[in-house]
């Protein structure tokens, strides 16, 4: 590859770029279903496996930014197996409607996340995740240990509900003056820049809007008729959640011990009164509370996910300006994903692909251990919620099918969770990247206690949860 590059050099030619790489064989496997037939695919099959291997070209190699390749999907799944196709289908296939495919852009999914970008946006703006975190610090005093506890458990509950990208910029900007304060061999450094991200994108697994991955599961398995409450998925994933935080945090403490014995944070509460802060507090207050109580109410997650908008926006809380600032790529990243799904499961794809392995011999537990684990390692060097739009469609399908013994909602669980406990590398997550850039940690140390976090959490949600969901009844036990 070395000898190939510097002869494109020598010859004055443009040296081959990822994204053209990318673009080239994006191409090439988008045609090869059009001129290969594959046994016991169908002709919509064929089609839609176009689509699915354009998608993971481009997603993987981001040749165009991935709510393009998102918008995309969508696009080439109406022009060549909808009801509007370009290319005439079989008789016998019954072609969903197009507007089933442009319906992806407006899946009460999104509606749950764009509630869940308002309260994070909201949270940012009147500094309220900088004045709840300087009151709940005060209880852990000054020990470093106890710094970096009181650190991951805050950013892991403000993860929850807001962007762990947010919450992990809003935590780190406190925690960088202390840093810059300790001794350059002091590896606190290490801990203290590590704990704000690795909390963030562990706590981002608790609720359906703490992270992409979540929503793009729920979507599928809202797409097959199953429902998961708001309650009932924090059920499933706080309990662990807590157990790998306290894990993360002990070995943080292990591999990067303080030289300090105290640790100082410059941080005060500073509460807005302002009318226009008040509303929103209000509506977020209401907003969790809603989504903590759906159990007893009734109202969808979904529908109350849609009640900070209106109020936001209805007040004046929020201008166009915020509007306009709203995470609107993601939204469109998670639609591809959902209308991906929708054209693999109605043209026949996901089946064909499912028929090409012989599964009576392999056991649930270890399918269900490598799809997780799968999209694991594809997260560690892809977006999270890429490694979920191409993984979700097949494992949800594989459940559904009575192939193996699996229970859909716990894959789709498990499939999230492995994309959302990627944080080897810093270009795993945006919170990593975030915090490589201070400069006080080396690819090293975000390797040895990613890595190490990674597997232990895949063990934890796997293998551990599933015993508790038995005894509390949740998740099809």
């Amino acid at each position: 590859m070395t000898s190939t590059l510097r002869a494109y050099r020598r010859l004055g030619v443009p040296t081959p770029t990822k994204r053209h790489v990318g673009l080239v064989l994006g191409a090439i496997v988008f045609v090869l279903p059009f001129i290969v037939e594959f046994d016991g695919l169908s002709e919509a099959g064929h089609r839609a496996l176009s689509v699915f291997l354009l998608a993971i070209v481009l997603w993987v190699t981001e040749a165009i930014p991935l709510y393009a390749t998102a918008a995309l999907i969508i696009l080439l799944m109406i022009l060549l197996i909808s009801d509007q196709a370009l290319f005439a289908l079989p008789a016998s296939y019954e072609a969903p409607s197009y507007t089933e495919f442009y319906a992806a852009l407006a899946n009460p999914v999104l509606m749950l996340f764009l509630g869940g970008f308002f309260l994070a946006d909201g949270a940012a703006k009147y500094k309220l995740d900088r004045s709840m975190a300087s009151v709940l610090l005060r209880p852990f005093g000054a020990s470093p240990r106890y710094i970096v506890l009181g650190l991951m458990l805050i950013t892991a509950g403000f993860s929850m509900f807001m962007s762990n990208t947010a919450t992990t910029a809003t935590l780190m900007a406190v925690v960088l003056p202390v840093i810059a304060g300790l001794d350059i061999d002091d590896k606190l450094r290490v801990a203290l820049a590590l704990s704000i991200p690795i909390a963030a994108n562990v706590g981002g697994i608790g609720t359906p809007v703490g992270t992409p991955p979540n929503a793009i599961a729920l979507g599928g398995l809202g797409d097959a008729g199953i429902s998961v409450s708001f309650v009932e998925w924090m059920v499933m994933a706080v309990p662990m959640v807590i157990v790998l935080l306290l894990f993360s945090w002990w070995l943080l403490m292990k591999l990067f011990p303080a030289k300090t014995d105290t640790v100082h944070l410059n941080i005060t509460a500073d509460f807005d009164r302002s009318r226009a802060a008040q509303i929103f507090y209000v509506t977020f207050a209401v907003t969790v509370l809603l989504w903590l109580t759906e159990p007893i109410h009734g109202i969808k997650s979904t529908i109350v996910g849609f009640l900070p908008v209106v109020i936001l926006l209805a007040t004046r809380v929020f201008s166009s300006k915020e509007l306009r600032s709203v995470q609107w790529h993601i939204l469109w990243l998670v639609a591809g994903g959902i209308a991906l799904g929708l054209g693999v499961s109605s043209s026949g794809l996901d089946v064909w692909l499912i028929d090409l392995v012989s599964w009576d011999s392999v056991p649930g537990w270890l399918v269900a251990g490598l799809l997780a684990f799968t999209a694991l390692v594809m997260s560690t060097v892809i977006s999270n919620s890429a490694a979920a739009n191409l993984l979700i469609p097949i494992g949800l399908t594989l459940a559904l099918s009575g192939a193996v013994s699996l229970d859909p909602i716990q894959v789709g669980f498990f499939i999230a969770v492995g994309a959302s406990l990627a944080m080897a590398l810093p270009i795993s997550t945006p919170p990593n990247a975030i915090a490589y850039s201070t400069g006080a940690v080396q690819t090293s140390d975000m390797a040895r206690a990613g890595l190490v976090i990674g597997l232990v959490g895949l063990v934890l949600f796997v293998v551990v949860a599933p015993l508790l969901w038995s005894v509390v009844g949740v998740a099809g036990a």
